[in-house]
């Protein structure tokens, strides 16, 4: 219980009446009276707040959400017989989320509902819980208030955000992926899989025109095929402590998975399998490669909570689980940080995995390093400062040039263009028929 301005101002009255009573200016049992009233007045308000039963809550929000976006949480309360007048509202809703629209302070008759929203922007990845939610009652008369707290528990889960590939899902293979940043060369071929009608030209053969079509346009039509592949692709995600770089409001780790969700989406309509392997320390997580309309969401859903850590990562240890667990051949995309420090272990690593996979090594390229590699400045400290980015940056050129020589492809890649390079390379190896 606390007590409300309006009792903090009958007190002060009231002492101001009892420096009047000890001049003598008023009796003194005018004080006493006051007194009394006074008292009366905060055990009776006292009393029928302590007496007035919590009013419900139902929380409403969606179970699944995306990061970096806002979401919309519902809070509807109903009150009981006695009526409160006045609820200040806050929800327990997870720490360092931006919020607005809390806390809430509303009237709340007898017997009457009132429901409000209020908007949070997730601000990390994984499952996040609603512990409850705090009301603050004040009393009929507001000479107190109390505080209370409803066990009202709701659990959502927040995915990375998967906004820009629900915008592709209505799109072509081909107008996906421009979007996302790659382009689409495809290899005209003879294949088993239908792809698309389009205008007879000149040199295909008869067996490629569709007659009916013809027939209904007026002029010559033709099938256009393609390969069908149905081939493998293993995402293999570094999870260790040099993905919790960042450049711009989110790690590396949340670039590379939201590339790798592109990748997959790209992938999955093209009708090859997604699988994923993280690395988590000595730990690993693994999802088989899956493909159909449920790919997507059990990739989702085995990634969603997946953080970098602050261990470092064992590549050897990944190369050997990922022999284990993947006998097919397939293309291993191993996203991570290369750096001169790694020649060795890295090196044996995608050695091993060659002997039997097709190994993509996309290293991220760090902006800062980058500018200030570019910034030479105009004192030695800068000098210094520049030499050493230089120097590191040619580090991680001898590094992707020994992973060539061992026959492994790398990409040198920005975080912004991580998308689009991984998903053109997928369909040079596919054009190429390397895969």
């Amino acid at each position: 219980m606390r007590p409300g301005p309006l009792l903090l101002w009958l007190l002060f009255g009231w002492t101001l009446v009892g420096v009047l009573a000890s001049i003598g200016t008023i009796p003194l049992t005018a004080w006493l009276a006051c007194g009394a009233g006074l008292a009366c007045m905060m055990l009776i308000d006292a009393w029928r707040l302590l007496r007035t039963p919590s009013p419900a809550l139902q929380r409403e929000l969606a179970p699944v959400v995306p990061l970096g976006l806002d979401m919309y949480v519902r809070l509807r309360l109903q009150s009981a017989k006695q009526s409160l007048r006045i609820v200040d509202v806050h929800d327990l809703h997870p720490g360092g989320w931006p919020v607005r629209g809390l806390p809430h302070r509303f009237p709340l008759p007898m017997q009457a509902a009132y429901a409000f929203e209020y908007t949070l922007t997730p601000g990390e990845r994984g499952p996040a819980v609603f512990a409850g939610c705090h009301l603050r009652l004040h009393s009929a008369w507001r000479l107190w208030s109390q505080r209370r707290t409803l066990d009202v528990v709701n659990s959502v889960r927040v995915y990375p955000n998967f906004a820009p590939l629900a915008e592709l899902a209505g799109l072509s293979v081909e107008l996906a992926s421009h979007a996302i940043g790659a382009r689409l060369q495809r290899r005209r071929g003879e294949g088993t899989e239908f792809q698309e009608l389009r205008d007879y030209r000149v040199g295909d053969s008869m067996r490629k025109i569709d007659w009916k079509a013809t027939a209904r346009i007026g002029h010559f039509i033709s099938r256009e095929y393609r390969e069908e592949r149905n081939q493998q692709i293993v995402l293999l995600l570094d999870c260790g402590r040099r993905m919790l770089a960042r450049d711009g409001a989110i790690s590396h780790f949340d670039h590379v998975l939201n590339a790798s969700l592109s990748l997959a989406y790209i992938t999955m309509r093209e009708g090859d399998a997604v699988g994923l392997l993280a690395c988590t320390g000595r730990t690993q997580r693994w999802l088989p490669p899956q493909r159909d309309s449920g790919g997507m969401d059990l990739l989702l859903g085995t990634g969603y909570d997946l953080q970098a850590t602050s261990a470092p990562t064992d590549y050897l240890a990944a190369a050997r689980a990922l022999q284990e667990r993947q006998r097919r051949r397939a293309l291993v995309i191993l996203v991570t940080n290369v750096r001169d420090e790694d020649d060795s272990e890295l090196a044996m690593a995608v050695t091993m995995l060659a002997q039997r996979h097709l190994v993509l090594v996309a290293s991220l390229r760090e902006q800062a390093v980058e500018r200030a590699a570019n910034d030479g400045g105009d004192n030695l400290e800068a000098a210094i400062r520049s030499a050493s980015a230089m120097h590191y940056l040619a580090g991680r050129e001898r590094v992707h040039d020994d992973l060539n020589r061992r026959g492994v492809m790398t990409l040198d890649v920005e975080c912004a263009q991580l998308s689009g390079a991984l998903i053109e390379r997928y369909l040079r190896l596919k054009r190429e028929s390397r895969l």
